[in-house]
């Protein structure tokens, strides 16, 4: 029984994506903009982690996209903790990440420039 568990298994673990993959696959259909310093915050924006990739600030109609100084550090299984209460997100905001399974310190998240990823719009 265990032998079929792990054949049953295994195509899961073929299909995988990479955090390069993900990310590749979330930017489909944008364009990339100019990079910029800050973002002004939004409360209905997603951030998040893409694993060993960049950090991710969805804002709907424009995706941000931190490669962060350190890309490899990044862990999906952590979560973000914001320190800095300024109306945007910037390279100088305060953010450390969290184990989410037991909550503990995990480390910390240098950003780098912010880069805006727009929907190609259709010329028709």
């Amino acid at each position: 029984m265990l032998a079929a568990l792990a054949v049953a298994s295994t195509p899961a673990l073929a299909e995988r994506q990479t955090g390069q993959e993900r990310l590749d696959k979330l930017l489909e259909g944008r364009v990339a903009g100019e990079p910029t310093n800050c973002v002004p915050h939004r409360p209905s924006a997603r951030l998040y982690i893409i694993d060993k990739t960049a950090v991710v600030y969805d804002t709907g109609s424009t995706i941000y996209v931190n490669y962060t100084q350190d890309p490899e550090a990044l862990d999906d299984d952590d979560y973000l903790v914001v320190r800095d209460p300024s109306p945007s997100l910037c390279r100088t905001t305060q953010i450390t990440t969290r184990d989410r399974t037991g909550n503990f310190f995990s480390g910390a998240v240098f950003l780098t420039d912010f880069i805006p990823y727009k929907r190609v719009k259709d010329e028709g």
